[in-house]
């Protein structure tokens, strides 16, 4: 086994370094030992994993996967010996996450900055997209995405509840009036993030009955942060996941129609690989965003105007 961790680490020091000779040099090996070692670790895996010639130097596809592999193995071999040596584990390395814009703004950004500020072995690099991110194929330690993935490899942990809730702008609701009905939606201005003129609303009334109602749309665009500005500014209503209005209903801005009625939930959800041990700068981090999300739910009384929950969910952490 210890042979193998060196081979490993090798490998992982010559991919790094661009050649054997410049990995040798900075391991202060012979350069007969880094040769023996990578050759090892190929007959051992029967995988070609570098490409070499006398003037050039790349992993193949099959080494760069191995590469992703190897680097978190042997993180998780550090830090079990730092545990070890010293009773305590710091979190170190590159904590690699990703989240939507609006989300990763509101909420992942001031944990990911609290954690550096805390832990200074540890540093972050966060990624905000809008599309759907694969952790593995993208190497990101973490995404935190809303709603649960249909069909997927990844351990998930769900943070908080949340759902989409229906919402306009003081000054729409004095010029237009307020719905009684899910039905009369359709007979008022909404706002879209998508490329249709038209969407079906898909709601769901305490009692459990469940409701479809057409909506049109003369204002829409494919960013929910501008649809949500243009509710503001009282072009219409939006149906907006909680999350995101929370701050604007708490101060007035945005008012909540039909408070019986809600989306399906579509929970905040941090995902993950399925690591053998899952790093301690991952496991940091996941549980003070749920913390920090958790806060916040409490924080705007989210329990005593809707059907949501404050507890979370455990898979895998």
């Amino acid at each position: 086994m210890l042979s193998d961790i060196a081979e490993l680490r090798t490998f992982v020091r010559i991919a790094a370094a661009g050649s054997l000779s410049a990995a040798a040099r900075e391991m202060g090996l012979a350069l007969s030992v880094v040769s023996k070692r990578l050759a090892a670790l190929e007959r051992r895996t029967e995988t070609v994993l570098t490409l070499r010639t006398t003037r050039r130097f790349a992993l193949t596809e099959e080494g760069q996967q191995f590469l992703d592999r190897a680097q978190r193995i042997l993180a998780e071999v550090d830090e079990a010996e730092a545990a070890l040596a010293d009773g305590r584990v710091e979190p170190s390395g590159v904590l690699r996450v990703s989240a939507s814009t609006a989300l990763g703004r509101a909420h992942v950004s001031p944990v990911c900055r609290d954690l550096i500020r805390t832990y200074p072995k540890l540093s972050a690099d966060l990624v905000l997209t809008d599309r759907v991110v694969d952790p593995v194929e993208e190497r990101m330690d973490v995404v935190i995405r809303i709603g649960t993935p249909r069909d997927s490899d990844l351990i998930m942990r769900k943070l908080i509840d949340n759902w989409r809730i229906i919402v306009a702008a003081p000054a729409y609701i004095r010029r237009r009036g307020v719905p009684s009905t899910p039905e009369e939606l359709a007979l008022h201005d909404f706002l879209l993030f998508s490329r249709g003129a038209q969407t079906s609303l898909h709601l769901i009334h305490g009692d459990g009955k469940v409701v479809d109602v057409r909506v049109t749309s003369r204002l829409r665009c494919d960013n929910g942060e501008i649809a949500q500005d243009w509710a503001l500014a009282g072009c219409g209503l939006i149906l907006k996941s909680w999350i995101y209005v929370a701050s604007d209903l708490a101060a007035g801005r945005l008012v909540q129609l039909l408070p019986e009625w809600q989306s399906d939930p579509a929970p905040v959800c941090a995902l993950f690989p399925r690591y053998r041990q899952v790093p301690t700068r991952v496991r940091l981090f996941v549980d003070a965003l749920a913390a920090h999300l958790i806060e916040f739910v409490r924080a705007n009384d989210v329990s005593g105007s809707t059907r949501g929950s404050l507890a979370t969910g455990r898979k895998g952490l």
